[in-house]
């Protein structure tokens, strides 16, 4: 048995404990949970939209809890300031007497960061999370502190309730690996998150995991070669989702007012690759089939509609189905 067979069977074993844990705790959302462990896997953040009361916030201290990572919630709301954020310089007295500034770290400091109702607060407030999401480092004043490894931002958003909200830039919105869409539990489901909220013995996450084992998972996912073929695959892809390209499906060009950036690729590539894993093959290859199970968590807050699109109710997810299927086309005529 090689060296890389051994640690192929470590990540295994370990991935599967937090599904198992996440999901004696979060009932269904099989998808949900599979999309933000491979963000947390790849270093990278995600943005979980649905309605209140789904689970989305018990989903990330759920893995905040079995990953055994420092946990900070952070409420967006108007009235919020960056400094709330990132912290401030305070000025405190010294021993001697003297009077000297000190800085408090915000809320940012921390290993797993929940942004709730990130589109509550103001542009300027939002910004304050970039620097982080793409540095992992906070500026205050002159000096760069540093953020510990490993950093997430996993963000929330209330798609229904848009009074008094602020949209996401775009810029801002491609810093998420995947936006993942939080759907209402079927019926079964809706049975069994009743049996186990209403009583005395609310379940909670066991530890299975720590930072040393996420950073290390990650670093083996990035190292998992990809087929030339399937690269490609991704290059074509990403390219069609521009509507004044050749290649660009009749829907693209109809509907798309901007396609993906590199970004959509890369996520693309790191998502497929995690995803290969977590399938847990005995010879890792990254299939087009682990492209197409990312592709819409990837793509969807990549592809600004124009007016038509948003005029006829066209949904980002319609375009990615679209996108796959010509995909498929061009692929059988090969």
């Amino acid at each position: 048995m090689t060296v890389e067979r051994m640690k192929l069977e470590e990540f295994s074993r370990i991935a599967q404990a937090i599904e198992a844990e996440v999901s004696r705790v979060i009932v269904g959302q099989k998808n949900v949970i599979r999309d933000v462990i491979i963000c947390i896997l790849a270093g990278r953040h995600a943005l979980l939209e649905g309605v209140p009361g789904l689970g989305k916030t018990q989903l990330i201290r759920t893995l905040a809890d079995a990953l055994d990572l420092e946990f900070s919630r952070i409420q967006f709301t108007p009235d919020l300031m960056p400094s709330d954020i990132t912290g401030t310089n305070i000025m405190e007295e010294m021993e001697s007497g003297h009077k000297a500034f000190r800085f408090q770290q915000g809320p940012v400091f921390a290993n797993l960061l929940l942004a709730d109702e990130i589109n509550r607060a103001t542009p300027k407030t939002q910004s304050a999370l970039l620097e982080a999401m793409q540095e992992s480092t906070v500026t205050v004043g002159r000096t760069v502190y540093p953020l510990k490894a490993p950093f997430f931002v996993l963000a929330t958003q209330n798609p229904l309730e848009m009074e008094g909200t602020y949209p996401l830039p775009e810029a801002q919105l491609d810093r998420f690996m995947f936006k993942i869409n939080v759907d209402y539990p079927n019926i079964d489901d809706l049975v069994t998150i009743i049996d186990r909220t209403t009583g005395s013995d609310v379940p909670r996450a066991d530890k299975v995991a720590d930072g040393v084992n996420v950073v290390e998972m990650g670093r083996l996912a990035i190292d998992t070669p990809v087929p030339t073929h399937v690269s490609r695959y991704v290059a074509e892809l990403i390219v069609a989702t521009h509507p004044q390209h050749p290649s660009a499906p009749a829907m693209v060009r109809q509907f798309v007012q901007v396609g993906s950036s590199p970004r959509g690729a890369q996520a693309l590539i790191i998502g497929a690759k995690i995803n290969a894993l977590l399938e847990g093959r005995d010879r890792v290859n990254v299939s087009f089939e682990d492209i197409e199970a990312v592709a819409p968590s990837a793509l969807r807050h990549r592809l600004l509609l124009n007016f038509e699109g948003l005029a006829e109710g066209v949904s980002t997810d319609d375009i990615v189905r679209d996108l796959l299927r010509h995909m498929d086309q061009v692929k059988a005529r090969r």
